[in-house]
């Protein structure tokens, strides 16, 4: 049965529409060809295969073969490599291209439209949530582990800054301090699973948590291996902080689908009074100790 002529406004619509299918039809099938787990495979594939299914339905109004964005396939394929998949493919869901095809004004001329748009919307996110990623299942571990290098870290820097003024006194203590700190929290992240019976997540969960310890440590103590005024450097470590805290609570926010502003509104500003806090100490210290470097 041959389709109703549609308007020029709504060809031009569903060729976009049919741009982005192909391409993350593709996307897809490439990650499927790259996963060892079994069940993400699978739903790589069936969500591969949605994506060519709606590609074709738009082809029958069009009748034009349009080619994927090779750009696009090769970015987000890399992205969910590097970052994971969850994180990736949501990233790819929220893409400017997709929000550009107005399935109102398709929807006018063509029935189908609506039960695609229903089909993108809601079955792609059922079934992305069923990927299974480590990134995501210790997800706490890794809040637990930047949290507190990122609280107890920077109020040590700030502390010591003013009480010691000296770069290298400074970042020493912070390396030691961190060391110690992320062996601390790995021991308490195995010790609290092995305790609430989760026995099979607590090794990952430990290495997860003082991996993030670390990473914010080193973060935090490299402006004062860089710089020679402890005061610049502690400008750029609270910098540091907030770039992290930005980064993490935008893959968290994507990944997990939770609001941005308020995780990072609320993480910046314990940072920054933990820091003033310490600060303020650091000053007291050296004042009433009579401390001079």
């Amino acid at each position: 049965m041959s389709k109703k002529p549609i308007s020029p406004e709504v060809r031009k619509q569903l060729i976009l529409a049919q741009r982005n299918e192909v391409t993350e039809y593709h996307i897809y099938k490439k990650l499927a060809r790259f996963v060892k787990d079994p069940e993400n495979k699978m739903v790589l594939n069936n969500i591969a295969e949605d994506e060519l299914k709606h590609y074709k339905i738009w082809y029958e109004y069009t009748g034009k073969e349009v080619n994927p964005s090779y750009s696009e396939i090769r970015k987000y394929y890399w992205i969910s490599r590097i970052f994971g998949l969850t994180f990736g493919l949501k990233l790819m869901e929220r893409g400017e291209e997709k929000a550009q095809v107005n399935y109102n004004l398709i929807a006018t001329e063509v029935p189908d439209a609506g039960q695609i748009s229903h089909e993108e919307n809601e079955h792609e996110q059922q079934l992305i949530s069923l990927i299974q990623e480590d990134k995501l299942k210790y997800m706490g571990s890794i809040v637990l582990g930047l949290n507190d290098a990122l609280v107890e870290i920077l109020g040590t820097l700030a502390g010591l800054t003013f009480a010691l003024q000296n770069t290298k006194l400074v970042a020493l203590a912070g390396v030691i301090a961190g060391i110690a700190g992320a062996l601390s929290m790995s021991s308490s992240e195995y010790l609290s699973n092995k305790t609430e019976g989760r026995t099979d997540m607590a090794g990952k969960s430990a290495v997860f948590t003082g991996i993030a310890y670390l990473i914010a440590v080193v973060f935090l103590v490299a402006p004062y291996l860089i710089f020679t005024s402890p005061f610049i450097a502690l400008i750029w470590a609270l910098a540091d902080s907030i770039l992290i805290v930005f980064l993490f609570t935008y893959y968290i926010s994507v990944a997990n689908d939770q609001p941005f502003k308020k995780r990072f509104a609320e993480m910046v500003v314990l940072s920054t009074v933990v820091g003033l806090v310490s600060f303020g100490l650091g000053y007291l210290a050296r004042v009433m100790f009579g401390i001079e470097v």
